[in-house]
C-alpha cells in the first residue's frame, strides 16, 4: 500500500506541473493578446470544485477541481471542452478569442504545447547541473547482459556485450540503445572474446511488443565480495575476505551473481564448496550455509566493479546539453509513434497506471524529475496531434482558415469537438482497460 501511495503522490504532482504549465501558456498568451480567460483550473471540476476564487477587479476564477483528470483554461468566446453553447450564441465581443486576428488565436493555442516543450529542456538541463551524466558504457560491462526470450531467439547469449548496431557503436545501455538494437539489420557483440554479427529480423519491435518479455537485464555481474558481514557469519568463520571473487559452488562454474544467489537458495542450512580467486590466484574453502542459504557477504555492484564515465556541466553548458537531450527524447518517442498503429502496439497502450509504474517505489527526486520532463515531451507533441479537442484540433482548423481565408462555422467546430472528445474518452478508457487486464489476468 505504501509502494501505491509513494508512486500515486509522484504521479499527482507530476502531472499537475505539467498541467499548470501547459494551461498557463495558453493563459499567458490570451492576456497579452488581451483575450478574457473566464476561468483557470487545475483538475476537473463537473458539477463542484474543491476550492475556487477570484481576485478583486478580475475576469478570472482560479480553482482546483475534484477530478485529476487534468485542467483547463477557459478562454471567451472559444468552442471548448466547456461546450457554452450560450456565449458562443450571443454577437462576438472585442475581448473573446473569436475576434482575435488568425495568427494571435495560433499563438494561443501552440502556446500549451510550447511551455511543455520548453519546461521539458529547463528541467533535463538542471538535472544535468544538479547531478551530471554517470552511466556504464557497455563495453566496461564485462559479464555481458541476460537477454529475454525474444531476443535469445533471434541469435544472443547470455553474457553477450553489445558492440554495435549496422556500423553505428553502442555506447550505453537505455531507451536509444534498444531502437538501434531492433530497428538494425544486424548486431555486433562480443562473445566469448570474438566479435559476433547477428542478423535482425525486421519485425523485431513487433515481436518485443507482442511477446512483453522485454529486451536485457544490464546487471548481470560476477560474485566479488565487498563486506563479510560480522565476525560469526558462515563467510567470516570460513575465511572469505573482501575482494575474493567466487566461480563456483561445489563444482558447478557461477559466472555471475545470478548463478550464485541461485545455487545458495537450493542449499539451504547446507556444507557446500565455494572456488574464488583471492589476488588472482584460485583457492578453496567450505562453510554451511544459514537456514536462508546465506553465506554472510555483500557483493560488489556493476557500479564499483566496472569503470563508469561521468560528465559535469557548469549551469551555462548545462542548457545546450539538456536542449540536446529533449530533442533526442522527442524524436526517439515520435519514432515509437508509428508502432502505436500495429496490433501489438495497440495491445501495449497504458493508461494512468502504466504512467504511475514509471516511477519508482522510493522517492527519488533525480528519477522524479526524470520521469517528468519524459511526460512533459508526452504531453506536448500528443498535444499538437491533428485530433479536434486536442490544442492540434484547433491549429489545425486555425491553418485552414489561414490558407482557405475563411473560417469553419461555428456549428462545424462544435461536432468536431464532440467528436474528438468522444475520441480522447474512448482512447482513455481503453488504455486504462488495459491497465486492468494487465493487473488482474498478468
Amino acid at each position: 500500500m505504501e509502494t501505491f501511495l509513494i508512486k500515486a503522490l509522484q504521479l499527482i504532482l507530476s502531472l499537475s506541473i505539467l498541467v499548470l504549465v501547459h494551461e498557463f501558456g495558453h493563459f499567458i498568451f490570451a492576456r497579452i493578446f488581451k483575450v478574457r480567460v473566464e476561468k483557470f483550473y487545475l483538475f476537473f471540476d463537473p458539477w463542484f470544485s474543491l476550492f475556487k476564487f477570484k481576485p478583486k477587479n478580475s475576469d478570472t476564477e482560479y480553482g482546483i477541481g475534484w477530478l485529476p483528470l487534468g485542467g483547463y483554461c477557459k478562454i471567451s468566446g472559444m468552442i471548448d471542452e466547456s461546450m457554452d453553447k450560450e456565449q458562443m450564441a450571443q454577437p462576438p465581443q472585442p475581448y473573446e478569442f473569436r475576434s482575435k486576428p488568425a495568427g494571435q488565436r495560433l499563438m494561443i493555442m501552440v502556446a500549451g504545447v510550447v511551455f511543455n516543450f520548453l519546461l521539458a529542456l529547463f528541467i533535463y538541463s538542471m538535472i544535468l547541473y544538479a547531478w551530471g551524466d554517470t552511466y556504464l558504457p557497455l563495453k566496461n560491462m564485462k559479464a555481458g547482459m541476460n537477454y529475454s526470450e525474444t531476443f535469445q531467439e533471434v541469435g544472443f547469449h547470455d553474457g553477450d556485450i553489445l558492440l554495435k548496431a549496422d556500423d553505428v557503436e553502442l555506447e550505453r545501455f537505455g531507451e536509444e540503445s534498444f531502437r538501434q538494437v531492433v530497428e538494425a539489420k544486424t548486431v555486433t557483440v562480443l562473445r566469448d572474446g570474438v566479435e559476433t554479427v547477428i542478423s535482425m529480423p525486421g519485425d523485431m519491435m513487433q515481436r518485443v511488443m507482442r511477446d512483453k518479455k522485454g529486451f536485457a537485464d544490464p546487471f548481470r555481474f560476477p560474485m566479488v565480495v565487498r563486506e563479510v558481514d560480522g565476525n560469526s557469519s558462515p563467510a567470516a568463520l570460513a575465511g572469505l575476505q573482501p575482494k575474493d571473487s567466487i566461480v563456483s559452488i561445489n563444482g558447478v562454474i557461477t559466472p555471475t551473481f545470478d548463478d550464485v544467489s541461485a545455487i545458495l537458495a537450493k542449499n539451504k542450512d547446507t556444507e557446500i564448496t565455494i572456488g574464488y580467486y583471492r589476488d588472482g590466484m584460485p583457492a578453496s574453502l567450505s562453510l554451511r550455509t544459514d537456514t536462508a542459504g546465506k553465506m554472510g557477504v555483500y557483493a560488489m555492484l556493476p557500479g564499483e566493479l566496472y569503470q563508469t564515465v561521468t560528465r559535469k556541466y557548469g549551469f551555462f553548458e548545462s542548457f545546450p546539453a539538456g536542449i540536446q537531450l529533449g530533442v533526442n527524447t522527442l524524436k526517439g518517442y515520435v519514432n515509437d509513434m508509428k508502432y502505436v498503429f500495429t496490433k501489438e502496439g495497440a495491445s501495449n497502450l497504458g493508461g494512468f497506471g502504466t504512467i504511475g509504474g514509471l516511477f519508482p517505489s522510493q522517492w527519488d527526486w533525480k528519477i522524479f524529475w526524470q520521469r517528468t520532463a519524459f511526460l512533459s515531451i508526452i504531453l506536448a507533441f500528443m498535444n499538437i496531434l491533428p485530433i479536434p479537442a486536442l490544442d492540434g484540433g484547433h491549429v489545425m482548423f486555425l491553418l485552414y482558415e489561414v490558407i482557405a481565408r475563411r473560417k469553419p462555422s461555428d456549428k462545424f467546430l462544435e461536432y468536431a469537438q464532440i467528436t474528438g472528445m468522444f475520441l480522447l474518452f474512448a482512447l482513455l478508457i481503453y488504455a486504462n482497460g488495459n491497465d486492468l487486464v494487465r493487473f488482474f489476468f498478468k
